[in-house]
């Protein structure tokens, strides 16, 4: 199978605006991603699809591959599609371009679970420890089956607790996604659905069609940035990591 990794970069941004040119350490934040997917080793081909030419220019001096947008999108997945439709892949992994520390292992077991012939799209979960993070509507959790496939996903605290049992464990979705690329271009076209559009959740259009998401754990903490103070702490996450490219 080819996998290609795509990363959406669009250059506005409503709470950090331009915050994919942001400086860290050196290199503008939609670098440190691109740079971080291709070192991973997973993928056949990594492409920076963006609908800006500055953005473009940073890609290409670090001698990457991107693709411009002709159209406006609503999300990274109608952008990704429209990149997708002119490529050769098997499978299309949208990868956050506002995370500059991707994770191989967790990236490796997304691609790895297509082997799996049920697995029409993969997406990644981890564990809550946090009581706080179980209410917060900004944590979206999933509830799976017994083979990790989605069952539904939810900005309030699923399950429902009634009688508090210790074997409940509650999951944090992770909003990166691996999909068979004419399922992806089959869900771009596909109209918002009335859950989706109720919890501003776009995978649940994909429930409402019945394609269940087959959710991979991971522990690794993943670092997004969608304000200055979170450009701060990956600041912080680069000094502890990568100290020798200081």
């Amino acid at each position: 199978m080819k996998f290609v990794a795509l990363i959406p970069a669009r250059f506005g941004a409503t709470r950090f605006p331009a915050k994919l040119m942001a400086d860290l350490y050196g290199k503008p934040l939609i670098a440190r991603t691109y740079l971080s997917t291709v070192a991973t080793g997973i993928f056949d081909d990594v492409v920076v699809v963006t609908d800006h030419e500055e953005i473009a220019e940073v890609i290409r001096k670090e001698g990457g591959k991107i693709f411009i947008s002709q159209k406006e999108h609503e999300s990274g997945s109608d952008r990704i599609a429209e990149a997708a439709a002119h490529m050769e892949a098997d499978v299309i992994v949208n990868v956050q371009g506002d995370e500059p520390f991707q994770d191989k292992k967790s990236l490796q077991d997304l691609v790895n679970s297509f082997g799996d012939s049920r697995v029409q799209v993969a997406s990644l979960m981890m564990t809550i420890f946090d009581d706080s993070q179980i209410q917060n509507p900004n944590a979206v959790k999933v509830v799976v089956d017994k083979d990790n496939f989605s069952m539904y996903f939810s900005r309030s605290p699923i399950p429902f607790i009634r009688e508090s049992p210790s074997e409940i464990t509650f999951y944090r979705h992770i909003g990166i996604y691996a999909y068979k690329k004419d399922l992806l271009m089959a869900f771009t076209q596909w109209p918002k659905s009335i859950l989706e559009k109720a919890e501003m959740l776009e995978q649940l259009r994909l429930l409402e069609q019945g394609i269940k998401i087959k959710m991979i754990h991971t522990d690794h903490q993943a670092v997004a940035i969608d304000t200055a103070e979170d450009l701060e702490k990956a600041k912080e996450y680069f000094r502890a990591n990568f100290s020798d490219q200081l």
